[in-house]
């Protein structure tokens, strides 16, 4: 059976998650009260260095979606037989 993604697809999507979720974790921290201001919400890990690594991850879960893997030589080798012996046997029928 042909499916739409390989063992690698998955390992790549589990990845790329991975990532996302870094990056989420990243941004997360202690907040603001009214009675204190916390400065460490403008932390750059909190604004620029977890968003980026968010936004990596969903750049790569889209590759590891669209990623497909070349064929083998001997496999391109077999389908332009297989094919050549096709058209063959359809012009003598």
């Amino acid at each position: 059976m042909n499916f739409a993604f390989s063992k690698l697809n998955y390992i790549l999507l589990a990845v790329g998650f991975a990532i996302i979720v870094l990056g989420f974790i990243l941004m997360t921290g202690g907040s603001t009260t009214e009675e204190a201001f916390n400065p460490d919400i403008f932390s750059t890990r909190r604004i620029v260095v977890g968003p980026m690594i968010s936004l990596f991850g969903f750049i790569f879960t889209i590759f590891a979606i669209l990623y497909k893997r070349p064929a083998k030589k001997e496999e391109q080798a077999g389908n332009s037989l297989d094919a050549t012996a096709a058209s063959a046997t359809d012009e003598t029928a």
